[in-house]
Formats: C-alpha cells, structure tokens, sequence
C-alpha cells in the first residue's frame, strides 16, 4: 500500500506524539471521537473532533489515545432512505483489535499492542494433498477434557493444554479448523428465549478474538490479556505442526435486520456497508437479517484488511469462508467467480501460503456455486470449496441407497456416481483446479453427526425452541430399522459398520478431508441436527468413552495413518487421458470378477461393487499403489483380486466389516484370488510390484455422474 491508498491505515495506529483513529464513511456529515476512562467504561472523559478527507475517511487525533485507551465513535448523517444514524450512539470502530462489554448491549474499542514473543514457532505450511481438517469447537473441544485444569477448560488456553494438541497428534489430524473465534454475540431472538448462540456465527468485529473463550484470568486482565492467550494457543499449535484455520462470517453482522442493535455499520454508514434496495429495505442473501454489501470497495477492504491482520500478526493459517457466495456478489447482487474480492484474496502478497475454503452457497437467489469459486490464476493458488455434492453422494450410497434397497428389494441407483466422488469429484472442479479444490465432508458443525446419521431418520430439534422447524429435513440419513437408542446388538453392530464405511470413504477418498469433532469415535447430539443454540454436553465432546467408541477412535486413527502412508489416496491432479501425469494417479476400476468396468457397470443400479486401482504418480514420494474395493450391498459378495499390469500381489491393510482394525498383516494374496467381501463393506490393500509406466486411461462413465 502507498501513501496515496485512500483506505489506507484504518482503525488506530499510535505514533509518537499521538494515536490516529481512521474510520471510513462516505456519507456521515460529521463523526467525533469518544475517549473513556481508564476504570469506568461508562464515563465519556473527552471527545475529539473527526476531519474527513477527500475519499470519506474520517480522522481524529489525540495523545490521549493510547494503548489501553477505550474509545467509541460517534457518527451524524442524513437521513435518506439507506442511512441510520443516530448521533448519540456509541459505536465500535470496525478495525478494533480488543472490546470491553460495559452493559447488556453496550460495548468500548480498546487498543492494544501487536507485540508478541513467537520463539520458534512458525506456520507448519502443509501441502493441500497431506492436509486433514478437524472440525472443532474451542470451547466444546476441552470443556470436559479432567486432563485440563478446571480454571482452562473450554478456553484457548484449554485447546493449547498439552493433552489436548496430545489428542490431536495421536489421532493423526493436521489442521484444527475453528468455528468463529471473532467477537460475536448471541441474536436477541435467543437472548429472548433464554438460549445462546453457541456456535458463533454472528459476528461483533472482524479484527479482535472472541473474549468469553478465553481463560477467567484472561478475561479479568483485560484485552491484552485475551489477544496473548490466543496468540499463545495459535503459537502452541503451530510447534506441534497443526495448523490452524478459522471459520469467518464476514457475510452479515450482529446488526441483524433493520430494527436490530446499532453497535458499528449501521451507525456509521449504513448505506456503504449493506446491500439494500431503493426503499432502504435490506436485500437479505444470508438469512440472518442483513447482508454487507461487497460490491462495495469500502467493506471489500474491510475483509482483506481482516484477512491480513489475522494471517500475519495472529499466525493464522488458512480460512474457511462461511456463505462465501456473499462474498462474490457484485454491484448488481449477483454472483461472479472473477469478484475483485476473491481475486485479491487469492493474489495478496501478505496472503501468499494462507488457505482460503470457501462454503460456496448463499441463501439468495443463484446462490449454488459449488465448483465455481476461481481456480490458480496468474500463479496465485486457487480456492478449495465445501463439497456438498460429495457429502451427498457418500450419504445417499452408504444410508439412503441402503434404506431404499430395504424397502425396495434394489437401491435406486448404482455406483458411478460414488466413485466419482471417491476419485476426487472431477466433473464438480476443472482440470486447472485439480482434486485438492475438493474440501470432502461427510458432516459439519450444522448437521447430524456421523453416528446420528446411522441412528435417526429424522431430525430431533425441539430443544431448539423452535418448534422442530429449523434444521435441514434432506438429511440421507437411516436409522436401521430403530429411531434412535437401542439395545439391538444388531442394530447396532451394523450401525458401527455404517459409521466405518462412512469414514473410510471419507478418509480414503482424493481430495482434502474434513472430519467434525467427535466424529472420530461417535458422539452423538441425540438427533438433533441444528445444535447452534446449546452450549452443553449436548455439545461438548466426551472424553470418558464406552468400548465401541474407542474402537472407533481406533479406526479413524488407523485410517489417517494409511491415508499417510500411500500417496495413491491423495493425488494433487487429475489424471489426463493418454497422458501420465505426475501427482495424479492412475486409476484403473474393475468389477466383481475382476474384469474392466464398461458403461452398464457404472449406471445400473444392479451393480453397486467395484474395485478401485490406483497408482501414484509422484515427483517426491516414493511409488505406491492401492486396491480399494467397495461393496454396496447387505449381502456378501465374492471378488476376483484383478489381474493388473506390474502387480504381483494384493495386502489387506483394512476391513470396515471388522470392529477393530486388522493388524499389520503380512499375508499377501495373488491376483485372481477370490476374497469374500462382507455386506455393505470396503476393503483396502497394498498393491505389491514393479511400477509400469502407462497411460492414464479414461476414466470409464464418471464424468456423467453427481
């Protein structure tokens, strides 16, 4: 940035004879700001004439302004339809670095120091094809973890304890990624109704950490306080090689719709920083009351200039983009994959090496843009996107196929369109893009769990307060002939092998894994699928665990492990026809006898058993090659092991049919050999032998299927 960039400096920055407060607003007609006392939030001890300048940034200057300072702004305007202003409110500055609460509804900015002791630390840079994602809560993540002190528990400090970042190495994840840790609130709706927004997707501030999750002394210290246990948590993280990844709602405010609290935007510049229509009404895409308005350059900047301070002076490592279809909507409300926002996010010198995920929906209208966020440009790596059409897929072959084929005698649909998700989803993301633009995902935070998705057909969400109506009723799930607990050996026997089918295809499969905290060993919400407003154990994860889930826990662990170890599960590129490609593997498919898949294979709902052959084609790891073989079906089925060029021999590494997982087995079979395969089961080998060089063939009927 030049002296001559008129965004340039924004919020506070302290130089030797005074701080400099800049606040942009194009159509305040006079703004001040308000200092406070250092012990009483409440008393207004001095206010400060602001000055604009030519490109509507406001200025104000005091000695008094300093670290430690509380301060708020005020802002006076016009009263045209689109603007707000209320000269008597006391407002956030949108680049504050640290908040005070002073009342129910009352806030102060407070400046604080950038300064920070990192030591050794630094960011781990894992490349995409090793990354794995862990979907985490940081206060249901240690809140009853007895390994942490009481006084930690569910704090950054608590995720920073060493049995917990222990926890994380053990299980094998490389990534936490952390729902909203920016300042946020709780909807007046829920205050209303004696709840909690407790997974924080209302953002305060974009620039200081949410203040609640950090330690009691932390909190009574003061912002400084809280900004170095955060960084402290970030810092332990990065020296155990895990990165970190923020969840971030830069889509709408806590301002919620018109009517709602005015604590920044809406009384500063209403009209700049909210998309609204003619009328002043607010044009809502993201279902939460309001929507900022990035065909604006002034919140455009707002965005990156957050991006930048948390990747640079917090050490973040990457961010996942919640409604990230926002983000790409231009002046005329629609979307553009080529949105000067996303480009520069992508191309920004201080973002270089940061990993931007994008959930690539909204709830306006062409909201759907999965597939369609920019890929490399220039250079610049591209966007990875939440993959709902692979969660989809998975569910519906592993759960609603089966359900079907119960009532039905037949699943509806075959096993092309699985195996093009397990292959990396190349008829969602173009070449250029490569499996890696795949974020793959069988849950989230909003949704079932992994084991309510084998337990419940429907959703349970009247703890919710809302009459059981929110929360998705498109869930794919099946209950197994029981909604809900049972003491069904049974049921439940095949209700764990539907949970290990569902991770090892997570797992398993190309393209960048995501697995939600607990789903690792089979926590459960009691079906309900929209647990935002309970913060519990409900929500918390459980650290004390039957038999079966650290059986499970055992699986995911042993799953990550061969996910590691063979590089033909995780290619960076897509294989091209006639060509080999290096990082992208060569993928032969067969049928149950072991005979090359043709085209009926692939669509008819008769055939649901394939095996998968893949080997790498790496420029830095060793030469691999994998057998992953499917079955679709309640009952067993026999294969033939196919008979494939350089292939001598086939090791079972893993079964999802047994409860736990099979030890390191040095048996090996040849090809030909006929291997039962249990009912609606996988099973994955070691291909032994001599790498052959080939061709890529084509990849027979998977560019037709979802």
């Amino acid at each position: 940035m030049t002296s001559t960039d008129p965004l340039r400096n924004l919020g506070v920055r302290i130089g030797p004879q005074a701080g400099e407060l800049r606040v942009s607003s194009a159509n305040a007609d006079a703004m001040e700001l308000c200092l406070f006392d250092e012990h009483d939030p409440n008393w207004l001890v001095k206010t400060v004439p602001m000055t604009r300048d030519a490109n509507g940034v406001w200025v104000g200057r005091s000695r008094s302004l300093s670290v430690g300072t509380r301060y708020s702004v005020r802002a006076s305007g016009p009263t045209a339809p689109g603007n707000m202003f209320d000269p008597e409110a006391l407002l956030l500055d949108p680049y504050a670095r640290g908040l005070v609460r002073v009342a129910s509804d009352g806030w102060r900015s407070v400046v604080v120091s950038d300064g920070f002791d990192w030591g050794e630390a630094a960011k781990p840079n894992t490349p995409l094809d090793h990354t794995v994602i862990y979907e985490a809560h940081v206060r249901g993540i240690s809140h009853q973890n007895p390994a942490v002190p009481e006084e930690l528990r569910g704090s950054y400090a608590g995720l920073a304890h060493e049995s917990t970042i222990g926890y994380l190495k053990d299980l094998g994840v490389t990534a936490v990624e952390l729902l909203p840790v920016q300042a946020f609130v709780s909807e007046q709706r829920l205050l209303q109704e004696g709840l909690t927004n407790y997974w924080g997707y209302n953002t305060l501030n974009f620039f200081s950490p949410h203040t609640p999750y950090a330690s009691r002394a932390a909190q009574a210290a003061g912002p400084q306080a809280v900004l170095a246990e955060f960084k402290g948590m970030v810092k332990l993280l990065h020296l155990a090689g895990i990165e970190v990844i923020l969840d971030v709602v830069y889509n709408h405010t806590a301002e919620e719709g018109i009517g709602g609290p005015r604590s920044s935007f809406r009384g500063i510049d209403n009209a700049t920083y909210y998309r609204h229509d003619e009328t002043g009404a607010y044009i809502d895409v993201t279902g939460c009351g309001n929507t900022v308005d990035f065909g604006n350059p002034v919140p455009q900047r707002l965005v990156l200039d957050s991006l930048r301070y948390w990747a640079n002076e917090m050490q973040i490592d990457g961010f996942r983009f919640d409604l990230a279809a926002t983000l790409g909507r231009g002046a005329d409300a629609s979307f553009h994959r080529d949105h000067p926002l996303l480009l520069a996010a992508q191309a920004d010198p201080a973002l270089q090496g940061v990993k931007l995920i994008a959930e690539p929906w909204d709830v306006g209208l062409g909201g759907w843009q999965t597939g369609n966020f920019p890929g490399p440009v220039d250079g610049h790596g591209g966007w990875s996107e939440w993959n709902d059409r692979y969660r989809d897929r998975v569910r519906n072959f592993w759960l609603a196929d089966i359900a079907d084929a119960r009532r039905n005698g037949q699943a509806p649909v075959g096993i092309g369109g699985f195996a093009t998700r397990l292959a990396g989803s190349s008829n969602t993301f173009s070449p250029e893009r490569g499996p890696l633009a795949s974020v793959n995902f069988v849950t989230a935070h909003d949704g079932f769990t992994m084991a309510d998705l084998t337990a419940y057909d429907v959703k349970h969400n009247l703890g919710n307060g809302e009459n059981n109506r929110d929360g998705t009723d498109n869930n794919r799930s099946f209950n197994h002939g029981v909604e809900g607990p049972t003491v069904d050996e049974a049921v439940l026997m095949t209700r764990a092998k539907a949970i290990r089918n569902l991770m090892g295809t997570l797992l398993l499969s190309a393209g960048v894994p995501m697995i939600t905290a607990g789903d690792e060993y089979g926590r459960s919400q009691r079906g309900n699928n929209n647990a935002y407003c309970h913060d519990s154990e409900l929500t918390w994860l459980n650290w004390l665990r039957s038999r079966e889930q650290r059986e499970l826990y055992d699986t995911t662990k042993r799953l990550l492990q061969l996910r590691r170890e063979n590089p033909a599960l995780r290619p960076s590129r897509y294989a091209v026809d006639g060509q080999t490609t290096p990082n992208a593997s060569h993928m032969d498919w067969y049928d149950a006898t072991g005979q090359r898949m043709d085209d009926e294979d692939w669509n008819s709902p008769e055939n649901r058993t394939l095996q998968y052959l893949a080997a790498s084609t790496p420029d830095k790891e060793e030469f691999n090659r994998i057998l992953l073989v499917v079955h679709g079906v309640e009952d067993d089925v026999e294969v033939s092991l196919p008979v494939a060029p350089g292939v001598t021999s086939y090791q079972l590494l893993w079964d999802s049919a047994t409860e736990v997982p099979i030890p390191e087995d040095a048996t090996e079979f040849a090809p030909g050999t006929q291997r039962l395969i249990g009912g609606t089961s996988m099973q994955l080998y070691r291909a032994n032998g001599p790498r052959v060089e080939q061709a890529a063939p084509t990849e027979a009927g998977q560019e037709t299927h979802g």
